[in-house]
């Protein structure tokens, strides 16, 4: 699956919106996925149809649909320091991290709670493990290929893997960053029948 990301910070809590447009396979293109704040929508250009996506929605597949919009651990999560740990890495590297234990500020955050592995050389992420409610896990990430990326270390590249059956992995790689000016038009629900990329 090919995706193209387009994404804005805005608000008074500095809150990510994203607008995500699907190119391939081609039986999905032009289907188009927009979160704005906790909001998270879903447009299909052959029904015309633009539906709310409810918590529970957000976690179908094997990359949720949070997954790929975003999921902004510095608003979305309360976070307490769990202590350091050292941890095997993407890379089956051993790295010496801080543990962060993170709760969901509110029922619409994708996942009920997490922990996150920071790496103590770089303050890179390394390692996230997500869970529901009743403290299931469902995906562990690993962030890896970090590099220099619109005047940040950011990782190119996030490996998922299911936790109830840990034999399905989604490689995310990221790639083609640049700076643009997003319209505003782009972010708004009722526009989504008419976005047309430039």
């Amino acid at each position: 699956m090919t995706l193209r990301a387009y994404s804005s910070v805005g608000g008074p809590n500095a809150q990510f919106r994203s607008l995500v447009e699907i190119q391939t396979p081609l039986q999905d293109r032009g289907k188009l996925l927009l979160k704005d704040g906790m909001n998270l929508w879903m447009f299909d250009p052959t029904s015309k149809a633009t539906i709310r996506i409810s918590p529970q929605q957000k976690l179908l597949g094997q990359a949720a649909n949070g997954d790929v919009v975003t999921t902004n651990f510095a608003f979305d999560y309360n976070a307490r320091l769990a202590g350091e740990e050292t941890i095997t890495d993407g890379n089956r590297k051993n790295v010496l991290c801080w543990k962060l234990a993170l709760s969901a500020r509110t029922p619409q955050t994708t996942y009920h709670h997490a922990f996150l592995w920071i790496a103590q050389e770089g303050d890179r992420p390394v390692k996230a493990q997500f869970f529901v409610e009743s403290g299931t896990l469902l995906k562990t990430a690993f962030y890896r290929r970090v590099q220099p990326v619109l005047g940040a270390a950011r990782p190119t590249e996030t490996v998922l893997i299911d936790g109830l059956d840990p034999r399905w992995i989604t490689v995310m790689q990221f790639d083609k960053y640049a700076w643009r000016n997003i319209p505003e038009t782009w972010l708004q629900r009722d526009y989504l029948p008419q976005f047309k990329p430039t």
